[in-house]
């Protein structure tokens, strides 16, 4: 049975360990800082943040000015954060639903969260579609059985030994669980306060051991209205991205996910499909490319990067049309299909929307 209790925790502790985590990540900065238009320009804790497609355009005409363009995508290997790169287990996904502005919470007969101001169902999308990875034979999320950590990878690596800790193909679904947190949020909730939220998530579920949150990730969800983290921004918008915070139970994963409809089409929707069926295109897009991003480069940027701009395995194939090499398509899972982007393969030096499980 999902609780809608909010776990008392301590508010004042939260906010110190998420606001010393956020202020230690930015100074670490990232090349793509450097385009202005970038999201994760003066945020650099917007790690993976997928630019809206207005922005994006914006940055690469700012690229090509400068001659910027035409990079290597390869990524390499940061060397790990407290040992971290990669998720090289089976993970856990947790969907937190961040603010009693969702409205009245329901289920459908498969479980699923359905809520009151949620017209377009992205609740249950989510679910299923975390349900669904690992299932049905898929293998978009094959690509990331390529990734991997451990002893023997050498900082700068751009291929993994034999002998690494690589991330394993993730048969029969990550989805581990919802929290409605249904206190009233921001409707402009800052970056701490979504630091903050997944701390709440973390003791919401239990997870306060030493090591608990090793290989989970918690995605907060912000529902329709809400601006979390100035994501409208017309000239630094962009649709989701993610990061991690320190805390009393460990580092901590997790992402900001808006409730991107709001932006229609700069956040995708209707990108591979018309009409109704394409809605929710751009929400499952960003949602698994977040996902992916945490999966090969789990607390930023000790993970898979391209040390020439930064980004990661899923922002290299941002926003390539459906149809084109490395374009995004409608994944097939065992629990339905979802609308995906590929992601950056380095042992196929190509977008892989389909990728051979290695792991």
């Amino acid at each position: 049975m999902k609780s809608v209790a909010l776990k008392v925790v301590a508010a004042s502790v939260l906010l110190s360990l998420a606001s010393g985590a956020l202020l230690a990540q930015s100074a670490k900065g990232d090349t793509s800082e450097f385009n202005p238009y970038a999201p994760a320009s003066g945020h650099a804790y917007r790690h993976g943040a997928i630019p809206t497609r207005p922005v994006q355009e914006l940055m690469h005409r700012y690229a090509a000015s400068r001659h910027h363009g035409g990079s290597s995508k390869t990524l390499s290997y940061g060397g790990g954060i407290s040992g971290v790169g990669v998720m090289d287990s089976h993970v856990k996904v947790y969907v937190v639903y961040y603010g009693s502005q969702w409205g009245t919470q329901s289920f459908n007969a498969k479980g699923d969260d359905v809520f009151s101001n949620d017209a377009y169902g992205a609740a249950a999308t989510a679910e299923e579609m975390f349900k669904g990875v690992g299932t049905g034979n898929e293998l978009w999320s094959a690509d990331l059985t390529q990734w991997c950590d451990g002893a023997g990878v050498a900082r700068g690596a751009t291929s993994c030994p034999s002998t690494a800790s690589f991330v394993p193909y993730q048969t029969g679904g990550v989805y581990a669980g919802a929290w409605y947190d249904n206190s009233a949020a921001p409707t402009a909730p800052t970056a701490t306060d979504l630091a903050n939220e997944a701390i709440k998530a973390a003791a919401h579920f239990g997870n306060t051991a030493a090591g608990s949150n090793r290989y989970t990730y918690y995605i907060i969800l912000s529902p329709h209205g809400s601006d979390p983290d100035n994501y409208q921004s017309p000239t630094q918008g962009y649709c989701a991205w993610h990061n991690y915070t320190t805390s009393s139970y460990g580092d901590i994963a997790y992402s900001n996910q808006p409730y991107n409809m709001d932006l229609g089409a700069s956040c995708g929707v209707n990108f591979v499909n018309s009409g109704s069926a394409g809605t929710l295109d751009g929400w499952t897009m960003t949602l698994g490319h977040e996902w992916h991003e945490t999966m090969s480069d789990t607390y930023p940027a000790g993970g898979w990067t391209n040390p020439s701009n930064g980004q990661e395995n899923s922002d290299e194939c941002a926003w390539i049309a459906a149809g084109q090499a490395g374009g995004a398509a409608n994944v097939a899972m065992g629990t339905g299909t979802f609308t995906e982007q590929a992601s950056w393969s380095n042992d196929t030096n190509s977008c892989a929307i389909s990728h051979a499980i290695l792991h």
